[in-house]
């Protein structure tokens, strides 16, 4: 396969996964935006998440250094509504260049939490910075940080302190740029020893 052509099929089997905007500031007060399909729930208590950065190289990784200086960055979920706009962060933008600025979304702050959240996300989080984790058959890094604020409307918060991301209207990613719709299936009992194996039938 052409090297584009196996790219795109490599990215894409790891199937849909959740379409974040990380938003951090540097020293100077400019504030970054990019998106990732990386993140991942690491653990519960306490509550982290992780989330892959791409080899620093020639390029510089605005959101790596951010996070590196002031050690704490913001969780955003991407919603079907402006999906375009988050993608548009991809942009290889100059230091001096906001992301939120040139996508056209919105910072929102909250008191003594230094990083900006993207005002348009329904479901957004505060994170500090806790550790990286060099991955070295590729160059890439994990990036791990626990939850520190979390701000999402009570309504979709469902009895057991589940989230209707349905009803949010939540977009995923498959490979690099194709972006989807989720819709909830089912929401099936937590499987024990004494689980009924017949309600699989």
């Amino acid at each position: 396969m052409n090297r584009i052509d196996r790219l795109n099929l490599i990215n894409s089997l790891s199937g849909i996964k959740p379409a974040n905007l990380i938003g951090t500031v540097n020293e100077k007060g400019t504030e970054n935006l990019a998106i990732f399909s990386s993140v991942v729930h690491l653990g519960s208590n306490p509550a982290l998440f992780g989330f892959i950065l791409r080899p620093r190289g020639e390029v510089r990784r605005h959101t790596h250094e951010n996070i590196l200086s002031t050690e704490v960055y913001t969780i955003n979920f991407v919603h079907t509504s402006f999906v375009k706009q988050a993608h548009f962060t991809s942009i290889k933008a100059k230091s001096n260049e906001s992301e939120f600025a040139l996508s056209g979304l919105t910072t929102e702050y909250i008191e003594h939490f230094r990083a900006p959240f993207v005002q348009e996300s329904k479901v957004k989080l505060g994170m500090k910075f806790l550790e990286e984790i060099p991955i070295k058959a590729n160059g890439t890094s994990l990036i791990i940080g626990q939850v520190e604020h979390i701000l999402i409307p009570d309504h979709v918060v469902l009895n057991g302190g589940h989230i209707d991301l349905g009803a949010l209207e939540i977009a995923g990613i498959s490979g690099l740029n194709t972006y989807y719709s989720l819709t909830k299936i089912a929401h099936l009992p937590y499987v024990r020893d004494e689980y009924n194996l017949t309600d699989l039938h």
